[in-house]
């Protein structure tokens, strides 16, 4: 924590930003006074305040420009002041009022999401303690893949500035981050503000060196260092930094200290585990007194700072008055904002053209993405080895690097966080991303982007920053995959709100879901059987079909009938319904070859949206059912459906909703009488529906 006294050298400050960065310090002073003097009403949500930061965030945001793109952390409020957001604003988040100008009263203080003309955009931010970097690097990323195809803006470049406590530069995620900075000599400031605190452990015991230290690992990362205390020092140095970006020579990171003069949050204040030496320490360093000094050895008077002064504590103390009796939400517009709405409502083009050749799964895959790359050239796609020659390692980008050139589909390192993650961040400049993870068995470490940022932008945002990410996954056993290389993980997806996941069973439907997901704005996962790519396993022919032309697309939560029963058998109380998805679909379809007529087969497609009106219809129409998977059973999305029909469509059953999936185990066993005794088959799934029907 840098205790230095202020610079006393004239400066090419403008006297109007002085008085104006003065002014603003005052009004964070007097804020984080007023929740102090008001806990009863403002530590109602948990807060935190900028009390020490205020010089370095103040000369970092009076220096953007409505062009450029920014992600703060929860500790920036006199960024957002700096930028030009009212006391009053930030206030009606603090009480999460209605009318709060980030989430209508959805997020936390400080977690802003702004969309507005004349000012920086800030897309959805969350909680971050680093989980913020990826998404912020990926903006930038998708700033340059846009320059670099004629998509951006010609005239003044776009910066992105990331801020971050120096604590959160532990996390693996930020290196992640800054591999693909550098790696890609992207347009981003990565502003390390260091106070020397976590929450109550010190840097000493969170870390082995600060952020410009570590930062000497990144090869192509200029390192900068500013004096988070004084004013002048970071605004110089903040301007050297974005002249530098913003010239597109590569990306920076400015390590400003600063001191700790408020609580962590309201909730863990200062005093339960700070000691007085310590406190006092960093009131040295207050950048206040500094830089009222400052200005005072720069021909201000007295006069003119105690004038900003009061107009600064006036206007903080109007605002919460103001701010008190704003209105509160209104709880029946809970639902709003899951999901932006899709433009995808409805079946179209040819399914089955004339003259059309049948194709397999993986190929359908490869044809749409082609066709998307081809009419969208704000698309890209990226991932582990989908780039150069090879195509991915299924062959399911085979040519498209050579055909659309490396600037839109290529290779990414071996990170799964900053493929997911970085989607949010391309979204929000206007890229348009297709990513990829190699297999579903390693989509783990990218679930915090995917948890934290993709499925709540859209709602923590109040509908401004609905996120169009289309993750495709590699899924499902398929003949000796092992433990690490067969995982199905639909159920664990299916617990995350915000985020479609489909799951298409043959070679038309995976052709029209993949064009609906891209063109749907919400992130989309589609889990893509790897045993049916090619149809080569046993059983798995019908995956194989005529491929559909160009135009064809299927709106997502539309199940499909993929066998009907025989009405006779129906009318005599002989038919039931398998409910099912990927190889589930060519189980059943054997299985029931025993069972001429009897057995109808829901292909779901979608797993969220789920038809629920299809699947109910078709339970109650037959009176049994059989929900089937490849997963583990216990606390699977099958089971959960079953007793979900057994609840919604009691009246109309003859026998309760069965569910039937793979053994309850860890992994699938590498060798293939292990896998053969873990998952469901046909013969299997043929004595389910034999003791259904004999119900």
């Amino acid at each position: 924590m840098s205790v230095k006294t202020a610079k006393k050298t004239k400066t090419n400050i403008s006297n109007e930003i002085l008085e104006k960065a003065y002014r603003l310090m005052h009004t964070a002073k007097r804020m984080a006074e007023i929740y102090d003097e008001n806990k009863a009403i403002a530590s109602k949500y948990v807060h935190s305040t900028s009390r020490g930061h205020e010089a370095i965030q103040l000369a970092a945001s009076m220096q953007l420009k409505p062009i450029d793109f920014l992600a703060p952390y929860y500790r920036d409020e006199s960024i957002l002041l700096g930028i030009g957001m009212e006391p009053y604003e930030l206030m009606l988040q603090l009480m999460a009022k209605k009318d709060d100008p980030f989430s209508g009263g959805r997020s936390y203080y400080n977690h802003p999401s702004l969309k507005r003309e004349g000012m920086p955009t800030i897309p959805h931010q969350s909680s971050a303690t680093g989980m913020q970097v990826i998404p912020a690097t990926g903006m930038a990323h998708g700033l340059k893949f846009k320059e670099e195809h004629g998509l951006g803006n010609e005239d003044e470049k776009p910066v992105v500035v990331c801020s971050l406590g120096d604590g959160s530069v532990t996390e693996g995620e930020v290196a992640e981050a800054l591999q693909m900075a550098v790696l890609k000599n992207l347009p981003i400031i990565y502003l390390v503000q260091d106070n020397d605190w976590g929450i109550s452990a010190t840097g000493k015991e969170m870390r082995a060196m600060d952020a410009y230290e570590y930062a000497a690992g990144f090869k192509g990362l200029k390192r900068m260092q500013a004096n988070g205390t004084d004013f002048a020092d970071s605004y110089t140095k903040m301007s050297e930094a974005i002249k530098h970006v913003r010239n597109r020579k590569g990306p920076v990171l400015l390590h400003a200290n600063c001191p700790l003069l408020g609580h962590h949050t309201s909730g863990v204040r200062k005093e339960w585990y700070r000691g007085e030496d310590d406190l006092e320490l960093h009131a040295l360093g207050d950048p206040i007194p500094k830089f009222h000094q400052y200005l005072l050895n720069n021909n201000f008077s007295e006069k003119e700072l105690n004038k900003l002064e009061k107009q600064a504590i006036k206007n903080a103390n109007e605002a919460y008055e103001k701010a008190l009796d704003a209105e509160d939400v209104d709880p029946s517009e809970v639902s709003l904002h899951e999901f932006a709405e899709t433009p995808i409502t409805e079946e179209k083009g040819q399914r089955k053209p004339k003259g059309a050749e049948k194709s397999v799964m993986v190929d359908a895959a490869l044809h749409a993405v082609d066709d998307i790359l081809q009419n969208n050239p704000e698309a890209l796609f990226y991932g582990q080895d989908v780039g150069g020659t090879l195509g991915g390692v299924f062959r399911e980008a085979a040519n498209l690097a050579k055909k659309y050139g490396d600037g839109r589909v290529f290779n990414t390192p071996i990170q799964e966080a900053y493929i997911i993650g970085s989607t949010a961040g391309m979204s929000a400049v206007g890229a348009k991303p297709i990513v990829e993870i190699q297999f579903a068995d390693y989509i783990w470490p990218g679930m915090n982007q995917l948890v934290e940022e993709l499925s709540k932008s859209c709602y923590l945002s109040n509908g401004k920053f609905p996120i169009q990410s289309l993750i495709r996954v590699p899924i499902g056993a398929y003949s000796g995959g092992g433990p690490y290389h067969s995982g199905s993980i639909e159920s664990t997806l299916l617990t995350i709100r915000g985020i479609k996941v489909v799951y298409p069973s043959n070679a038309a439907d995976m052709k029209g879901l993949m064009k609906s997901a891209f063109y749907d704005p919400n992130p989309v996962i589609m889990l893509e059987h790897k045993g049916l790519y090619w149809s080569k396993v046993p059983g798995t022919d019908g995956a194989k079909n005529h491929e559909p032309d160009e135009d064809y697309i299927i709106p997502l939560g539309k199940a499909r009938i993929e066998q009907e029963a025989n009405q006779n058998k129906i009318d005599n109380g002989e038919s039931m319904t398998i409910i099912t998805y990927g190889m589930g679909i060519y189980w059943a379809k054997a299985a029931s070859e025993k069972y001429k007529g009897q057995v109808e087969i829901v292909d779901l497609r979608t797993l969220n949206p789920l038809d629920w009106e299809t699947v109910k219809s078709s339970v109650e129409k037959h009176g049994r059912a059989l929900v089937l998977t490849e997963e583990p059973l216990m606390n699977s999305f099958a089971e959960s459906l079953a007793g979900r029909l057994n609840q919604h469509c009691f009246e109309y059953l003859d026998a309760p909703v069965k569910s039937y999936g793979a053994l309850n185990l860890p992994a699938i066993g590498l060798n293939v009488e292990w896998e053969k005794a873990m998952l469901p088959s046909a013969e299997k799934v043929e004595k389910e529906i034999g003791d259904l029907l004999h119900y």
